[in-house]
């Protein structure tokens, strides 16, 4: 591709509102070897089969092609990423492609220790652990399996690694409701950020009450004194806040109570090839179809900015429109 035309593409990773799109969250599996109650149930779900899925070359051929058009930023996610075969194939596949800047995964963590080393070796630069208790039996009651102590491990691991660590929980009134205290604790000697993300009501969330950003500052306060808000610092959506005697920072992520659809910068790449626009709506654009019908990198491009312009202003959470609404569980849309 010529520079004119690398150009004119970079342009077009701007959405209808302005906003820059750099940041591609691509989930690899639906399929996890948890069974956290707000995403997923007990049985499981049907998988999507595997013909279905992307294959590695198909995901990185796309990562590549949207690296063409200006996208710096790339996220495996699941389900859990780290039960996909040859993981770490792809992690070096995408690191080596020109323009991508930062290659992160999210995880649970139940694998991440033994699987650091060829992790890091293939390119991964950020994690992002899910843990949404400390207490063994709370754990177990919010996963559905006994395997903190394996989760507690791969953050050891990460953090003694020298990797860019951030630990995810989400607070849910009727699982976890004292946890976020003691998690809060973690980012006191280790420089960790320790977010709390209010829980989407989409799939099994649906079904639980999530519990707001203010009432768990509020409570944090009480116990670790007086929070001092940060800056905004570029990455994510986080409200991040320091507290006196703290290494690391406390975030906030949310959806519910304080939009942050102005400042969105990312898609959705679901394991079985659709581009999703936002988490909320189910509207997208059918890559897997394209690739497997023989389309070039043009028309990949021009398929993909043309989808771009799409993307909505914001979510509608809390608005009943069940049409364009999206159904899935978060384990089928990519966390």
């Amino acid at each position: 591709m010529c520079e004119e035309e690398k150009e004119s593409f970079t342009d077009k990773m701007k959405d209808s509102y302005g906003r820059t799109i750099d940041y591609l969250r691509i989930s690899v599996t639906d399929k996890c070897n948890l069974r956290c109650k707000y995403c997923m149930p007990e049985e499981g779900v049907p998988c999507v089969a595997h013909k279905d899925v992307l294959t590695l070359e198909e995901i990185t051929r796309i990562a590549g092609v949207m690296a063409g058009m200006g996208l710096k930023k790339v996220r495996l996610t699941g389900g859990e990423p780290l039960v996909r075969k040859n993981i770490t194939e792809l992690l070096r596949q995408l690191h080596a492609i020109p323009g991508i800047e930062h290659l992160a995964l999210t995880t649970n963590g139940v694998r991440l220790a033994e699987m650091l080393p060829e992790l890091t070796e293939a390119g991964l630069d950020h994690v992002n652990i899910s843990i949404d208790a400390l207490d063994p039996a709370v754990f177990e009651r919010v996963a559905g399996r006994a395997h903190l102590q394996e989760v507690l491990d791969g953050i050891a691991a990460a953090y003694a690694k020298g990797l860019k660590v951030k630990l995810n929980c989400v607070p849910v009134r009727e699982l976890n409701p004292d946890e976020p205290l003691r998690l809060a604790g973690m980012a006191k000697e280790r420089k960790i950020d320790v977010r709390f993300i209010e829980l989407m009501p989409i799939g099994q969330g649906r079904q639980f009450t999530g519990i707001p950003t203010e009432e768990l500052l509020r409570q944090m306060e009480e116990v670790y004194g007086k929070a001092e808000a940060l800056p905004y610092d570029g990455e994510g959506p986080a409200q991040y806040y320091a507290f006196a005697g703290f290494a690391g920072r406390i975030g906030f992520i949310s959806p519910i109570s304080h939009k942050f659809c102005a400042e969105c910068n990312r898609l959705r790449l679901t394991a079985e090839g659709r581009l999703k626009l936002c988490l909320y709506y189910k509207d997208g654009i059918d890559l897997r179809e394209l690739l497997r019908n023989g389309a070039e990198d043009n028309q990949l491009q021009e398929a993909i900015a043309q989808a771009l312009l799409q993307k909505p202003k914001e979510h509608a959470f809390g608005v009943k429109d069940r049409e364009r609404t999206e159904q899935r569980r978060m384990n089928q849309i990519g966390g």
